[in-house]
């Protein structure tokens, strides 16, 4: 068995315990296939579309899980080998403006803000209405560069900026994200709706010399992703981290911003003495929600996202982020001051199949709220869905027969697909007659020979028929993981399953009944 069979073999076992436990969460593919996707979003009140960006220079549009074969934006010309475009967001009053915006490398490692127009099609950009809103940035690396996009709820928006430096070391320029004077390592705050230079009166820098005014809050490494809670306006920043953690950190709904998270002269709450830092004595240095270290395959904080969608109102006001290298998933709450509910939901991030997420790039939320990740390569998009409850229960009712009450469907064995064992058992037919078992989706009550038809619609029959035995007994196997065509028994999908059986001498004399009827629903 190589690798990735036994990744996801193991996988499919955890699912399984993890469903008998409470599974919440379940992936659902909502398109694969991306040449390195980013970022996924929405537009405001937008429920039939996805937007994807890629590394590449391309966005592409989804739409009833098929990718558009036109993209909606195409400048791949101009793009970066290392990172192109890193993120897209649509203005709140995009369906009466068309104004959307990216952030994206150029073939000089130059850092553009982009404000673009949708053409009079609304599946295609307009390439030529591209401006710039803020001066590109020349960077001094490939990585760690203006990476993120969102509007507040506040209106403005707000944009994450790396701090420019490599994978390794500290780089040469280590002091940048705790220079007010560029916009290195922190987030920035636009209000895209006034004149050039787009500058909120209320930033915290506004009037003060040598200093970006643009400034929301600095001494960040790399916010790779961060996002507002929609309800109370809180955001939350994944900080990646360099060789020893990795932090996330809070901004709370209605902060004047200014706040400073330490790096580069700490990492996390570990200080790297550096000139110039007043660690580890200061109280300058906001502190993180939490921090984690690389042990255990761990290497790069995710950003998430605050769950506010109404597929699963538990979870509301839950925050998720992951960890790129192991795909580790976590989610908690936060009100400011106390962390509850943290814990790992990695085996919850599973398909329906029982197939993990060996990487996680980024998360979204559409249009309704509901969760999005992308991840695995070729890059995919996921919604996070509520798991199905398992099981199995009876329904319709069973008619006598020439010996008895009524022949009763049950089952033996489980419903998950990882143990395979699922069987169904008939009682009370009449013994040594023929007797077939069938489903389908649809759940009926209507006369039909000597008893009731309890499924309609497309039904498909489980060949070959069986003689039940002397006490008026049948089981049969169903092999789940051979299953294909019509009718086909996948995992998180409900079937219902009735028996009919030869009656010669019934008491309606049709020469045929039919048992009552079992739904079920199957687990990874």
């Amino acid at each position: 068995m190589n690798r990735n069979r036994r990744i996801y073999a193991a996988a499919a076992l955890l699912a399984l315990c993890a469903s008998s436990q409470g599974q919440e969460l379940l992936l659902e593919p909502v398109a694969s296939s991306f040449d390195t996707a980013t970022s996924v979003c929405a537009p405001p009140g937008d429920t039939e579309r996805l937007f994807v960006t890629t590394k590449g220079g391309v966005i592409h549009i989804i739409r009833d899980g098929a990718i558009l074969p036109t993209p909606f934006l195409d400048i791949s010309t101009s793009m970066s080998a290392y990172e192109g475009i890193l993120s897209m967001v649509f203005h709140p009053d995009y369906s009466t403006n068309g104004r959307f915006f990216l952030v994206y490398n150029d073939t000089l490692d130059q850092s553009h803000l982009t404000e673009f127009l949708v053409s009079s099609d609304p599946d295609l950009a307009d390439p030529s209405s591209g401006t710039e809103l803020l001066t590109p940035f020349q960077q001094p690396g490939h990585v760690h560069n203006w990476n993120c996009l969102k509007f507040g709820p506040d209106g403005m928006l707000y944009v994450g900026t790396g701090d420019g430096g490599g994978y390794h070391g500290l780089p040469a320029d280590s002091s940048s994200s705790q220079d007010l004077s560029n916009t290195q390592g922190k987030i920035l705050r636009l209000d895209v709706d006034a004149p050039a230079p787009y500058i909120p009166a209320d930033n915290p820098f506004v009037g003060q010399p040598n200093v970006a005014e643009e400034i929301w809050v600095y001494g960040l490494r790399q916010p790779w992703r961060f996002g507002f809670d929609s309800v109370t306006g809180d955001m939350f920043i994944g900080d990646v981290g360099q060789t020893t953690r990795e932090e996330l950190d809070f901004v709370p709904g209605g902060s004047g911003g200014g706040l400073n998270f330490g790096w580069a002269c700490r990492e996390g709450t570990v200080c790297n003495s550096l000139s110039g830092c007043s660690c580890p004595n200061s109280t300058s240095y906001v502190e993180p929600v939490l921090e984690y270290g690389h042990g255990g395959g761990l290497c790069c904080i995710i950003g998430g996202e605050v769950y506010r969608g109404q597929a699963m109102p538990s979870l509301h006001g839950t925050y998720f982020y992951a960890d790129y290298c192991s795909a580790r998933v976590w989610s908690l709450r936060y009100d400011g001051a106390t962390m509850t509910e943290h814990q790992e939901r990695s085996l919850e991030f599973v398909t329906a199949d029982g197939t993990p997420l060996t990487t996680i790039n980024s998360f979204g939320v559409d249009a309704e709220g509901e969760l999005l990740v992308i991840g695995n390569f070729p890059s995919a998009v996921f919604r996070v869905i509520p798991a199905p409850t398992c099981g199995t229960s009876n329904f319709c009712v069973t008619s006598p027969n020439s010996v008895g009450a009524g022949a009763l469907i049950t089952s033996a064995g489980t419903t998950s697909f990882a143990s395979n064992d699922f069987q169904l058992e008939v009682n009370d037919l009449v013994p040594g007659q023929f007797a077939l078992c069938y489903y389908g989706a649809n759940d009926i009550q209507v006369p039909f020979m000597d008893g009731y038809r309890c499924i309609g619609g497309q039904t498909r029959r489980i060949n070959p028929p069986v003689l039940a035995s002397v006490t008026g007994f049948l089981r049969r196997e169903i092999d789940l993981g051979n299953q294909s065509g019509s009718n086909q028994i996948t995992p998180g999908s409900t079937w219902h399953f009735q028996a009919w059986y030869r009656d010669p001498n019934g008491p309606g004399g049709s020469g045929a009944n039919l048992s009552d009827a079992l739904t079920a629903t199957f687990c990874p």
